[in-house]
């Protein structure tokens, strides 16, 4: 099951939702951007600069939808233009409900005492390179497991050691 499959809230509610709520538990700028294959909201808080960057579908991966016929089979049917163009801001809508459900729950759970704000965005939070520690770490992380070794430390801001 998907959350917010049927939603009809805009992506530009949601968005302003995410505004609001970042606003409301103390961050002191805020942005978003969309480009095609994914959005982004960037905001400051708690002195972290927090980027969270979700993929968003394209068009073309609407074309084709698998139909129920009964008794567990599955037809492939095409969508017209049209259709696929629904189908899309559907999705669109529903990536933008759960973004803003992920930022509210970490704050508040944050709010509430139940973890820390940087153990909750962590994986979001910018590095001075402009790298998430997650785009940083996973690498990283892959590496540590096919050799069996620690990686190296963060360097030092300024590159050096």
């Amino acid at each position: 099951m998907t959350y917010a499959k049927d939603t009809s809230v805009s992506v530009a509610r949601s968005r302003a939702e995410i505004e609001d709520t970042v606003t409301r538990y103390g961050a002191s700028t805020f942005g978003s951007m969309v480009e095609d294959g994914r959005a982004a909201v960037v905001f400051q808080c708690a002195g972290r600069r927090v980027m969270l960057d979700v993929p968003l579908p394209k068009l073309g991966d609407f074309e084709v939808y698998k139909k129920r016929t009964g008794y567990g089979h599955t037809k492939s049917t095409r969508r017209t233009p049209e259709q696929q163009r629904i189908a899309l801001e559907q999705a669109c809508r529903q990536r933008w409900r759960a973004l803003a459900l992920v930022v509210k729950a970490k704050l508040e759970a944050v709010e509430a005492g139940i973890t820390t704000f940087e153990d909750e965005f962590l994986a979001h939070i910018v590095l001075p390179d402009g790298k998430t520690v997650g785009g940083w770490m996973r690498p990283q992380l892959e590496a540590a497991y096919e050799r069996g070794k620690m990686p190296p430390l963060l360097p030092a801001a300024g590159g050096g050691s």
